[in-house]
């Protein structure tokens, strides 16, 4: 099975998975271990079949259970340098060059570099193949390196966090609008749908997540992203609660399979 879920998305606790080239990657573990033993369960995994947990960033939210779930299970931890120090020993990793593709498995692994106000955060593109998961939230703005990286996804998990008058509107204290709302902040709707724009393609599986359950609402995404529905194969959400079940990606090539070109992977000076 090539497919990917979530455990949860949104202020609260983030976590991906990606079944890809016959390995099982978690992307964050913002849950306690309690909490995350029984939402990988929901998705009919048993933790220590994980072959890998990969860490975004140091933001509580993606990184609250991810020692504690790598322990107990035996979960190898791979984050950048950057997030590993800034983690200060709470999560023991191997460190990865944010720049450099690395394998686990057969599976190829892309960091992509994020403007965001973490320490080295990171975002990551999976590949088998000719098939390809992207995941991404917890950016400000989407530069062009950004989008260049997510061309020819099969699959992708994308943030779309706040409407912008709602977030203006409502009770957070001035700076936390801003940092928000700033270019190493979140990702509002428009954005997200600007975002979505660059990287479309007739194949791509999208689940919208990473949504605020303070400044943004289900008729917001709606009224955003209609457009898209029928430009893409499938388009879903994920909630903070429930996450969002397994969504099953063609293998490259099938009768389904409507894609454009793949990008080659190749590391970066």
């Amino acid at each position: 099975m090539t497919a990917f879920a979530s455990l949860g998305s949104g202020s609260r606790g983030n976590g991906t998975l990606a079944d890809i080239g016959g390995e099982l990657i978690l992307v964050d573990c913002g849950f306690t271990l309690k909490q995350a033993e029984a939402r990988l369960r929901r998705l009919d995994v048993r933790p220590g079949d994980l072959s890998a947990i990969l860490v975004t960033h140091e933001h509580s939210d993606h990184i609250a259970g991810v020692a504690a779930l790598s322990h107990k299970y035996a979960v190898p931890v791979y984050a950048s340098f950057g997030t590993l120090k800034a983690a200060r020993q709470e999560v023991v990793g191997c460190p990865i060059n944010s720049h450099k593709v690395f394998q686990i498995g057969e599976v190829a692994v892309e960091p992509v570099v994020v403007p965001h106000d973490a320490r080295e955060p990171t975002q990551f593109v999976f590949q088998h193949g000719n098939t390809r998961i992207g995941v991404i939230s917890d950016l400000g703005q989407v530069t062009p390196f950004v989008s260049k990286q997510y061309q020819g996804c099969s699959g992708l998990m994308m943030e779309s966090n706040h409407d912008r008058a709602m977030l203006m509107r409502g009770r957070y204290p001035e700076s936390i609008k801003r940092r928000i709302a700033g270019d190493l902040g979140h990702l509002s709707n428009e954005q997200a749908a600007g975002f979505l724009e660059l990287v479309k393609n007739p194949g791509l599986r999208v689940v919208v997540g990473h949504v605020s359950e303070q400044n943004n609402h289900p008729e917001h995404l709606e009224r955003t992203f209609a457009p898209y529905a029928d430009q893409v194969a499938e388009l879903r959400y994920a909630t903070q609660g429930a996450g969002i079940d397994w969504m099953s990606l063609p293998e490259r090539g099938s009768a389904n399979d409507t894609h454009g070109e793949v990008p080659e992977l190749a590391e970066r000076a």
